[in-house]
């Protein structure tokens, strides 16, 4: 669990650091999963799953996208890394009850898009273009509040473009990075 620890460190937070010391995970327990089921409705309003497990290609994800971004784009896209919960107590002042509370979240490698390629979408007729940002980016690695996810999403390798590093060599055995290609699509 070295290297999941390592990704959520406080200078990525928009918390003050001394609201950080108020939070405790209740018997210093991380609980890995390895299955997240999301609900959603079809288009033809019926009640549907989708199952995620990160160690299966079933791993990618969509989200609303941020609109404070520079983008346009309505979605988010994410590769699904490990799926958690922490029983967590929260310490602070102003808190009458030390009882636990589950809290879920998902860690994730985040998609970007590729802006050396047209967009995608309906009017364009092709797919959205989708790559990994550098792994040292800031922003390349996240996480999501499941309730957050609103489907899977099929992303497709851009086979022609090849893969990033045709000799197989990796970074991160967390986000198995020896299997990433140049480039993606986004499946409609």
């Amino acid at each position: 669990m070295g290297e999941e620890a390592s990704a959520a460190s406080p200078e990525s937070s928009t918390w003050p650091e001394s609201t950080l010391d108020e939070v405790l995970f209740k018997q210093d327990r991380l609980y890995r999963h390895q299955i997240l089921r999301i609900n959603y409705t079809t288009y033809d309003i019926r009640r549907k799953q989708d199952t995620i497990n990160p160690s299966t290609p079933r791993r990618d994800v969509m989200v609303l996208a941020n609109r404070e971004a520079d983008s346009d784009h309505p979605y988010a896209y994410a590769r699904v890394i490990g799926i958690f919960h922490v029983n967590v107590i929260y310490a602070g002042a102003r808190r009458a009850d030390y009882s636990s509370h589950r809290m879920e979240f998902i860690w994730v490698r985040w998609y970007e898009l590729d802006t050396l390629e047209p967009l995608g979408g309906w009017g364009s007729k092709r797919l959205d273009r989708l790559r990994f940002p550098p792994m040292d980016k800031k922003d390349a690695f996240g996480f999501l509040d499941p309730n957050d996810i609103l489907r899977a999403t099929h992303i497709i390798p851009s086979f022609k473009a090849g893969k990033r590093s045709p000799d197989g060599s990796r970074l991160s055995a967390s986000a198995k990075d020896e299997e990433d290609w140049r480039g993606y699509f986004q499946n409609w």
